[in-house]
């Protein structure tokens, strides 16, 4: 019966049927800037093409599915034999089919592959984001299996394929697997060398077999894992296929699923290894050196993430605003509200503008590039990560009671915001990795140096911080009780130097008035009255027919 009581009015339409990647300026810029002409053209169309299907109906229905239907574990079957197995959703099959099939696996060996890659990661995890989970693992496992050729030649075609096969069975029979990853333990969590899982080596070269578990085991459907172990050597990096050559299933015992905040689209899980065959990755006793530059994709992946989920926390609290009236007028033009949305979207730009550099310098991979991400990736996974959940909440607040609904996505983006500070080491543990870069890699620091170099004299705020940096770099002592502290500096003084290089006047003059200026309050919306945040908004706003 329908209702005659009123008719509904003043209501914003849903945010869908656009071209994610093409309504965002930020990144579209970005692309531009790091893409050699001669393939831009067709990186373009290959993202707007993702971009299209990112904000789509269908796609957005995918990510409410396969988060309000999480994995089941399925522990033995009907006859009481142990399989460990998950089963996700269909939507859940759909989201990563999507994701391999659009190369967000394959970046290590394509032209402009991680800047590509980057993008696409950026564009369609707005669409779902914990599927992300085991494409990153997928992407970052690369580097690692590279230290032993052999391995590399073996599994790299299959990582980096764009075909997704979801069945598990020997990974020789499949044209493309996924990678997990295994570290975390109960009693060492982030100390990863206080494991406890043994590797005991068998008479072929190279295999071992492994006791013990994983505390924090993402993605268990995968084909392959990198895991860490105690050697006789010490700690050493294992692969672990979740089904043998023969095809028998190896010994992954999972335990459980984690019951988690957000990211329940995904399945963590707790697994047990008791005689798991395993294959040596690199030498005995360098596990944590061999594994690194997964660790390291990885957290690039953390900074994409948040990224990511800024920009559509920002595009849905702008359009929002753009349908919504109130108090006689459009809630855009609203001098306070334009303000908060004006400080939201600053934040945005700084992390999609800094994850693209970080992203290209892979692309780049010279000494000074890759001095340069040494430093510069943990301290971006610190500081974007740490901005991820307050623009999550205020952006929230923008679209009042209809944000705090279940129906608006606003609260899964707000669950989802807190992961990508924890996962890949949190908060305290990139600022110590800093400081060990600081301490052990000179290299490190003068690249940071010469890149943020690269914007002095053409900002006094700009410049003022880099000499407070500076200050703050010379005097070590207590330096790891003040680590979070510098390490937040580091970070801003990188985004304000590559936003007064890059970005319209009007955003990197906010954002040097408020991030580096002081002329900022405790919460968003609080920026200097007097600078141009019309023109910040109209910069973030996605413009979709109503």
């Amino acid at each position: 019966m329908a209702a005659t009581t009123h008719t509904v009015t003043n209501q914003p339409p849903p945010l869908v049927g656009y071209d994610v990647f093409s309504a965002d300026r930020v990144l579209t810029e970005a692309v531009e800037r790091h893409t050699a002409p001669e393939l831009l053209d067709g990186v373009r169309e290959e993202l707007a093409s993702l971009g299209r299907t990112a904000g789509s109906a269908q796609a957005r229905e995918w990510g409410v599915q396969a988060n309000e239907n999480p994995p089941k574990l399925k522990t033995h079957d009907r006859y009481g034999h142990r399989v460990d197995e998950v089963e996700f959703h269909p939507a859940w099959h759909r989201l990563l089919g999507k994701a391999v099939s659009s190369g967000l696996t394959d970046a290590w060996g394509r032209p402009a592959g991680h800047v590509r890659r980057a993008a696409g990661f950026l564009v369609w995890t707005q669409a779902e984001a914990g599927h992300g989970c085991p494409v990153s693992m997928t992407h970052a496992a690369v580097p690692t299996l590279r230290t032993d050729p052999v391995l590399a030649a073996e599994w790299e075609p299959r990582l980096t394929s764009h075909l997704y096969e979801q069945e598990l069975r020997p990974a020789s029979l499949k044209s493309g697997v996924l990678f997990g990853m295994g570290m975390t333990e109960k009693q060492g969590g982030s100390d990863v060398r206080a494991n406890t899982t043994s590797a005991v080596p068998l008479a072929a070269e190279g295999e071992y077999l492994l006791t013990g578990h994983k505390w924090f085991c993402s993605a268990p459907m995968c084909d392959g894992f990198l895991v860490l172990a105690q050697a006789p050597g010490g700690l050493t990096c294992f692969l672990v296929e979740r089904v043998l050559p023969d095809g028998t299933r190896n010994v992954f015992a999972i335990q459980r699923l984690k019951d988690k905040l957000g990211n329940r689209s995904n399945a963590s899980s707790e697994v047990e290894f008791d005689g798991t065959l395993a294959r040596r990755v690199g030498e005995e006793g360098r596990g944590v050196r061999t594994i690194i530059e997964m660790v390291a994709a990885t957290r690039l992946d953390c900074t994409i993430g948040a990224a990511s989920l800024m920009r559509q926390a920002v595009a849905q609290a702008t359009h929002h605003a753009v349908h919504r009236s109130a108090f006689g007028g459009a809630l855009i033009d609203k001098p306070l509200m334009r303000n908060v949305l004006a400080d939201l979207a600053l934040e945005s730009e700084a992390a999609t503008t800094l994850a693209m550099r970080l992203a290209s310098a892979y692309d780049s991979d010279t000494d000074e590039e890759r001095a340069f991400l040494r430093l510069a990736v943990p301290a971006a996974k610190y500081w974007t990560t740490k901005r991820c959940t307050p623009v999550a909440v205020e952006a929230l607040e923008c679209l009042g009671g209809n944000g705090y609904v279940e129906e608006s996505g606003m609260p899964r983006l707000l669950r989802e915001s807190p992961l990508g500070s924890i996962w890949e080491g949190s908060g305290n543990v990139q600022a110590l990795d800093v400081l060990r870069a600081l301490q052990r890699e000179p290299q490190a620091l003068n690249a940071f140096l010469q890149e943020v170099g690269k914007a002095r004299g053409a900002d006094h705020r700009l410049d003022g911080a880099i000499k407070n940096l500076l200050t703050e770099l010379s005097d070590l002592d207590g330096i790891e009780a003040r680590a979070r502290r510098l390490v937040e500096r580091i970070a801003l003084v990188l985004q304000g130097s590559l936003l007064v290089r890059w970005a319209p006047p009007e955003v990197a003059d906010a954002f040097c008035a408020s991030r580096l200026g002081g002329d900022w309050g405790s919460a968003f919306g609080t920026l200097p009255h007097t600078l141009d945040l019309r023109s910040v908004v109209e910069r973030a706003r996605v413009d979709v027919e109503a």
